[in-house]
């Protein structure tokens, strides 16, 4: 029976704990109890989450009874303490995985665990995260990735979809497929966090600039002028890149590309066209230019990208 060890904190994230539901279900499926999972903390006993409900814990032990770490995530950032950082350190020798939630990578970075790795976390704290630790490879639209022993994820219901990756790693492809079923949950979720950050994250305020933004996505091949833009918006073009930046904080060059971008990533991903089509139907017209914009925004070019996602898929 292999032992999965949550690390909680004052203040954790209860949906970190929705993971656990992932390996609930394979002993439901399994007729037998091949997980155990516990809950640990510095000192053991109750432990409020961000709401307030109390957990009981029990205090951190010997890192190598367990077979997985995970560590939970905060509604923010949240730093470990010099005991929490100690135990995550010794458990990346001790445990056969150890592993994040959303902003659980702080524990990990803080411990100096993904230097020189490939890791993600939340869209929203990816950037602090780089600028705190720059030794980590941090790929910000990912939903969760694997680097060696080291596993981490996106936002809180990322977990979930890492914890299914884990139960297929343990006990292969149906047994993770049918409790994604039980869970009612896609057994691997397409696309990347880009998918609900890119837009999200310009959260305009008007409805006349959030047109623009939507004939945008849509009509990524069309060269998307601020003229183009503007006359979508009903607005004239100085009017509509003034009003663009007050709401998005943005230039509609800058938010286009980043649209470019994630239309560009995910079918680099998730499909087999060739780079020069790529370029064409996400409107970056060749394949230098889709190669230039993918090193500054991704620290990679499209092959490495989709070499990446397709490595992922096969382990």
């Amino acid at each position: 029976m292999q032992q999965i060890g949550f690390l909680l904190y004052p203040g954790f994230q209860i949906m970190s704990l929705a993971a656990v539901s992932a390996f609930e279900f394979t002993n439901v499926e399994l007729e037998e109890k091949v997980y155990e999972v516990r809950y640990l903390s510095e000192h053991g006993g109750p432990i409020a989450n961000s709401l307030g409900m109390v957990m009981e814990t029990e205090p951190f032990g010997d890192p190598a009874a367990l077979d997985t770490l995970i560590v939970a995530g905060a509604p923010g950032i949240r730093l470990p303490n010099a005991a929490e950082t100690d135990f995550v350190r010794a458990a990346l020798p001790a445990t056969r995985r150890l592993a994040s939630i959303c902003t659980g990578a702080f524990f990990l970075a803080e411990a100096g665990i993904l230097d020189g790795r490939r890791a993600t976390t939340h869209w929203y704290v990816s950037r602090e995260l780089q600028s705190r630790y720059p030794k980590i490879k941090i790929e910000e639209d990912r939903i969760f990735i694997i680097d060696g022993s080291v596993w981490t994820s996106a936002g809180m219901t990322a977990g979930i979809d890492l914890a299914l990756a884990m139960v297929e790693k343990d006990h292969g492809i149906e047994v993770a497929r049918a409790v994604a079923r039980m869970l009612v949950v896609y057994h691997r979720r397409s696309g990347g966090q880009s998918q609900f950050s890119a837009l999200l994250e310009l959260e305009p305020k008007s409805d006349r600039i959030q047109k623009a933004l939507d004939f945008a996505r849509g009509n990524l091949k069309s060269q998307l002028s601020v003229e183009e833009l503007a006359e979508a918006a009903h607005l004239s073009p100085r009017q509509f890149s003034r009003a663009f930046r007050a709401e998005t904080g943005q230039s509609p060059a800058k938010a286009v590309e980043n649209l470019r971008l994630e239309a560009a990533r995910l079918m680099m991903e998730q499909s087999r066209h060739p780079i020069d089509v790529v370029a064409d139907e996400t409107g970056f017209a060749d394949r230098e230019r889709m190669r230039r914009a993918f090193l500054r925004a991704f620290g990679q070019p499209p092959q490495a990208i989709r070499r990446n996602a397709q490595q992922e898929l096969q382990r």
